[in-house]
């Protein structure tokens, strides 16, 4: 079997897992993440990736979906001005391994509860967006992509503030973030401007976490290939359908509530979330329920979660009266079918914890989609009903 494998990955994963690196001084520090993974499924008619890549798993194992290298670079200039500088390589949406700035922010601690941040960071529309790349902090190998495939771009540039309050139940922290988003999905340039939101999370000494978000901009996808349709569209009586399809500065928002437990033996998450927006990109809500418990350091965990399409937001009321008329309708419901993503998954899987800042995952998925769900490059011989089986192992570090 052929290995799809960024060889240079695995010498500077493995040196990641020898050991880690201390501070240049008591101003600066330095500190990273890595994960080296293999998957491959069922199938060679789709592949089996994260949203935006370019690539993905079939029959044939790939260590493209899994593996990414991140390193972080703080720097403390005194008990109120702070720097973060995180570079992650991995699979992007432009198709290669280019190493990124993911964060670039400066932070000032203005009162022991209030801070302000403006610079590059990490878009806060999940429960563990902060964090959903470091693989050694999340339970499962990956999280469920029912839900965190919903989002296509990950940081934004701009400013947040947040806010704790110590409570009677526990801490409360409110957060309110402004900017923009620039990302590549397969390839295709995604801006989100005009970006605004909110969260708000509870945290209790029980080891119980809630959180609630919002956020909401206005996204251009740049596809010529769809304003090319567009701009057929509007020239005809089904300037209408165009006007649906057209994917530039559309209104999208983002919502999502979300709980994590954490106490002794046993560790459950779970999230709610819906995207709504005005395009070709459906209206769709997502969900995932994960249990696990610890034995030693071995932690066995379920996952089930679903993706659901709410509305393809395109009413195509072309009719097939002539061949010309007839290709355009079938162009029109390619487009819609694309962006048509219902699944139902559920995975078991299980993190060893053999050595310090060392986990060893292993994780089996059945998935369910309806049409292509968030499978892509599907072939002639995909069909309805179709049943995917994913296999996954990953090795993860931070230091």
């Amino acid at each position: 079997m052929m290995v799809h494998a960024r060889h240079r990955l695995l010498p500077l994963l493995l040196a990641l897992a020898a050991g880690g690196a201390s501070a240049a001084d008591n101003m600066f520090s330095l500190s990273g993440f890595g994960t080296l993974g293999l998957v491959r499924t069922s199938t060679d008619d789709a592949q089996f990736a994260l949203f935006g890549q370019t690539r993905g798993a079939d029959k044939d194992p790939t260590a493209e979906v899994d593996s990414k290298l991140g390193v972080q670079v703080g720097a403390k200039f005194n008990d109120t001005f702070s720097g973060t500088v995180q570079v992650l390589t991995k699979s992007n949406g432009k198709g290669n391994f280019m190493p990124a700035v993911e964060w670039a922010f400066v932070k000032a601690q203005v009162t022991p509860g209030l801070s302000l941040r403006g610079g590059r960071m990490g878009a806060p529309f999940f429960a563990v967006s902060d964090f959903r790349d470091v693989g050694y902090a999340n339970t499962a190998l990956r999280p469920p992509k029912d839900v965190y495939d919903q989002v296509p771009v990950s940081h934004f540039d701009g400013a947040d503030a947040s806010y704790q309050l110590a409570t009677s139940v526990g801490t409360l922290t409110g957060q309110v973030f402004g900017g923009q988003a620039t990302d590549h999905s397969q390839r295709f340039k995604v801006d989100v401007k005009r970006l605004v939101g909110f969260n708000a999370t509870l945290e209790t000494d029980a080891g119980l976490t809630l959180r609630l978000g919002y956020a909401e901009g206005k996204l251009t996808v740049g596809n010529d290939a769809l304003n090319g349709l567009v701009a057929t569209l509007r020239a005809t009586p089904f300037a209408a359908v165009g006007n649906q399809l057209d994917p530039n500065d559309s209104k999208a928002s983002f919502s999502g509530v979300g709980l994590t437990w954490d106490q002794g033996q046993w560790v459950a998450s779970a999230e709610y979330t819906q995207r709504r927006i005005k395009t070709f990109l459906a209206d769709t809500d997502g969900w995932y329920v994960l249990v696990g418990h610890r034995f030693g350091p071995l932690t066995p965990y379920v996952t089930v979660s679903e993706a659901r399409t709410v509305d393809s937001n395109v009413n195509n009321t072309i009719p097939a009266a002539t061949p010309q008329l007839a290709a355009l309708k079938a162009a029109v419901d390619g487009v819609v079918e694309g962006q048509r993503h219902t699944q139902k998954s559920f995975a078991i899987g299980a993190r060893w914890d053999f050595a310090r800042n060392l986990a060893l995952k292993a994780q089996w998925e059945n998935v369910r989609p309806e049409g292509r769900g968030y499978f892509f490059a599907t072939t002639a011989n995909w069909g309805t009903g179709k049943t995917v089986n994913v296999l996954s192992v990953a090795l993860d570090t931070v230091f």
